[in-house]
């Protein structure tokens, strides 16, 4: 960053004027980095809930023959006779053994309209592994950038810290020798501390990023994850809000969703109509009668009479109706929400690039020359210790704000691409926009 190498040196100048110069250290060995796209698509090869949704269609998808099935056929064995079983009685034509099957056959049609039900209840459910998909593709990409941000914040801070401490040591040799204030002292060492503070909040925040993200790919949640990369590009947003909202209704798993039980519903009514035709039955007997008898066979035909129950038929006409009626509205509920939420994310990133745009060409410029103006002031002695202080914090802040703020537009971005099914994040290989501040 420019900003940071102007301020950087200008601190330089007053260590070494001071006699402190830092001494050269040789970078430390460092994890291989770790692109976002590579861990996306670990976590959808292995995340369980994306598993568990591809499982939960096979399993619908297994009932549609179970619907469609005929009833199993029945087999009956009796006799009539001795209190023996099986013996019967001689000389009496009543006396016999019997064999029996029967077949119950659904009035037709009404397997057909199971069979189509239970597809219907499976392809409802072939949406929800694209949300699983999507949902588990945000958590990866909010998490990351969020670790981003807290790594850039941990790096700007470090920095700052060794320039502290060694400006803290300036006061002290200043203090000594007369020619500073005990409360230059003091206040240096307020802000060491302070910065010491914030380095322990931001490596617990680190290690439960690195955690939360092993948990997404199904690692142990000590595996180490590996560098991140220096800069993140900022990604562009080419959609206005209409064409987002668009975009979301289009590509929505909920809505596809609702639209499939909404169907469902509608086959559910047919069948509860086709409930007021009479199922069949067909059976055949078989008896042998006593010694000398001659064998008999026997062929049935029975109808249920569905017209005694009239009121429960009618309930169950009623019932699926309502229950299409309520997809119907459960859509357009969704479909309410997911307009709310597309707007809520769309004013975010909105929000957030404008302050990224205020961060790189005003605060951060602003506060640096005001850095630089005050370091060169405190050399001749022309302005105390505290106020160069005070803005070698404002310019801490501003810095670590910005790389906050990029995090929270990217982290935008992800909730749209998880409303919307696009992609804006180029995490895919795209070419985003950069912007450095």
């Amino acid at each position: 960053m420019r900003v940071r190498s102007r301020f950087v040196v200008s601190f330089a100048l007053i260590l070494c004027a001071a006699g402190i110069v830092p001494a050269q250290e040789l970078p430390a060995a460092s994890p291989p980095p770790v692109k976002l796209a590579d861990l996306v698509a670990e976590a959808e090869r292995n995340h369980p809930s994306i598993q568990a949704a591809a499982r939960m269609v096979d399993a619908k998808r297994a009932r549609v023959a179970q619907a469609r099935a005929l009833p199993d056929p029945q087999l009956s064995v009796g006799y009539m006779g001795d209190i023996a079983p099986f013996k019967t009685q001689r000389n009496d034509p009543s006396s016999n053994r019997t064999l029996g099957l029967m077949q119950e056959f659904p009035y037709p049609g009404k397997r057909d309209l199971r069979g189509r039900i239970a597809a219907k209840e499976a392809d409802a459910e072939i949406p929800n592994i694209e949300a699983a998909r999507r949902r588990v593709r945000a958590e990866v990409k909010l998490a990351y950038y969020e670790l981003w941000s807290v790594e850039k914040s941990q790096d700007i801070t470090g920095k700052n810290k060794e320039l502290l401490e060694k400006l803290a040591r300036i006061a002290e040799e200043k203090y000594k020798v007369g020619k500073g204030l005990q409360q230059d002292v003091l206040r240096a060492q307020v802000e060491v501390t302070r910065i010491r503070q914030r380095q322990t909040l931001l490596d617990q925040r680190r290690r439960t990023l690195e955690a939360q993200i092993a948990s997404l790919l199904l690692r142990p949640a000590d595996a180490p994850l590996g560098a991140l990369p220096a800069e993140i590009a900022k990604s562009g947003l080419p959609y206005s809000f209409e064409e987002l909202i668009g975009k979301g209704v289009e590509n929505s798993p909920e809505i596809r969703r609702q639209e499939e039980l909404i169907e469902q519903s509608r086959l559910a009514a047919d069948l509860a109509r086709k409930e007021f035709y009479p199922d069949f039955s067909v059976s055949w007997d078989y008896q042998n009668r006593t010694s000398g008898m001659p064998e008999m066979y026997g062929l049935k035909f029975t109808m249920n009479l569905p017209f005694f129950n009239k009121g429960r038929r009618y309930a169950a006409v009623n019932e699926a109706s309502e229950t299409q009626a309520s997809a119907r509205q459960m859509r357009e509920a969704v479909r309410t929400v997911l307009m709310f939420q597309v707007k809520e994310q769309f004013l975010a990133a909105r929000a957030s690039d404008e302050l990224l745009t205020l961060y790189s060409k005003a605060l951060v410029p602003q506060s640096a020359l005001t850095l630089e103006s005050s370091m060169a002031a405190y050399q001749v002695g022309s302005l105390d210790f505290l106020s160069l202080i005070t803005n070698f914090i404002t310019v801490l802040d501003y810095e670590t704000s910005y790389y906050e703020e990029l995090a929270r537009y990217q982290q935008a971005l992800a909730r749209l691409e998880e409303l919307t099914g696009i992609e804006l994040d180029g995490a895919s290989g795209g070419a985003p926009e950069v912007r450095k501040p």
